[in-house]
């Protein structure tokens, strides 16, 4: 998740779209430049080493201009191939 966070940070699209799994991951991934991400709280994570799925609670603080946010997700993540794929999440 934290990895994914950075990436947002830097608008790295190409590491999003690689980490997005390929069964639900999107034919487009715009990465909005006026975006500035202020940071990242987790609030919960399930799932880990030796489990095949997972869940992460986060909150992440936003500017756009004069517009500031808070983005509250819980997001879905499952473990194959050897790696953590980011599945889907829910936002708040």
């Amino acid at each position: 998740m934290r990895s994914r966070y950075s990436a947002f940070v830097r608008g790295d699209s190409a590491y999003l779209r690689d980490t997005w799994h390929p069964g639900t991951r999107p034919d487009v991934l715009d990465v909005d430049d006026g975006t500035r991400w202020q940071g990242l709280e987790i609030l919960s994570a399930e799932g880990g080493s030796g489990d095949r799925r997972g869940r992460v609670e986060f909150r992440a603080r936003w500017r756009d201009g004069a517009k500031s946010g808070v983005l509250h997700e819980r997001s879905r993540f499952v473990f194959q191939s050897g790696r953590w794929w980011y599945l889907d999440g829910v936002v708040d």
